[in-house]
């Protein structure tokens, strides 16, 4: 098999389009268009399906395109690096980040790789669903607690604290004598059912309250900002309370032991390993030299 005509294909499947494709590699659509046929004719299946204005894999293009684009990256990356006498990462990384992570920090923390690494053309995306890197063709995927994948390792690079917090003229309910637990006005997350209790720690003291769940919203972001106007007590990160003038209209009534946050930076768990990738995360490990994410990073 060529393993340029195989380079082309990949990189045509993962624009979906030779025009596309054309456009990011500065190479003749025709020069594309040839060598996908020639990979075509010397397997003796069809890999494209081509329509008047769309393009599509077929299932045996499909198959070649998810067992072979991660790898051949790879190897062309570092075929490219051993010929060039050069160690620096460079070519295209894409990466998958959590919405709340992304529009808090990725900004500065992209600026500050970019810088580092001008040969590397980073691709972020935030979004939180539970993409797959083979399937939609990510390099690396940033998680929040992320479950044991025996397809994927990575680092943890940042830590983060659960606290309760609530309005200041909301009164912290005083320990009940018979046991009883206290309900409290509450504002959470519309996607996750969180009936309580929640169980706080406050220095060395242990509480609990019921929470009145009256407003449920989609985003941290969101929930911050009703608590801010007076809407209830609710389950906010740290990091998300930096400003003076935030703490100062919240009465933090202690942190959530029971819900630790944790961000990983994963990849595949294959042998070899890019060498941007591993300077992507050794970058985000650099950034939050504590791990601790709401003291912000110190990465170049």
């Amino acid at each position: 098999m060529d393993l340029s005509a195989l380079a082309d294909f990949n990189l045509v499947a993962a624009h979906g389009g030779f025009g596309k494709a054309s456009r990011f590699s500065g190479r003749p659509k025709a020069t594309l268009s040839r060598r996908v046929m020639d990979l075509e004719q010397s397997l003796g299946v069809r890999l494209l399906e081509r329509g008047a204005r769309s393009l599509r894999l077929t299932e045996e293009g499909q198959v070649l395109h998810e067992r072979t684009h991660g790898l051949l990256g790879d190897i062309l990356e570092a075929g490219e690096l051993v010929s060039a006498g050069q160690t620096s990462p460079r070519g295209y990384l894409r990466v998958s980040a959590p919405v709340l992570f992304s529009h808090t920090l990725v900004g500065r923390l992209a600026a500050g790789f970019a810088r580092r690494y001008p040969q590397v053309r980073l691709d972020i995306t935030a979004e939180d669903r539970n993409v797959d890197l083979v399937e939609d063709g990510y390099d690396v995927v940033i998680r929040v607690n992320p479950k044991a994948d025996a397809l994927l390792v990575g680092r943890c690079f940042a830590r983060d604290d659960m606290l309760l917090v609530a309005p200041a003229a909301l009164p912290r309910p005083s320990v009940s004598c018979d046991g009883e637990i206290a309900e409290v006005p509450a504002v959470a997350l519309a996607n996750r059912f969180d009936k309580g209790p929640w169980h706080y720690q406050d220095g060395d003291t242990l509480g609990t309250v019921m929470p009145d769940v009256r407003l449920r919203l989609s985003s941290l972001i969101m929930i911050r900002d009703a608590v801010l106007a007076g809407a209830g007590a609710a389950l906010i990160p740290r990091s998300l309370l930096q400003r003076d003038e935030q703490l100062a209209k919240l009465s933090i009534w202690g942190r959530m032991p029971d819900r630790p946050i944790e961000l990983w930076a994963l990849h595949a768990s294959r042998r070899l390993v890019s060498r941007k990738v591993t300077a992507f995360i050794d970058y985000l490990c650099e950034a939050f030299p504590d791990q601790i994410l709401g003291h912000g990073f110190s990465a170049d």
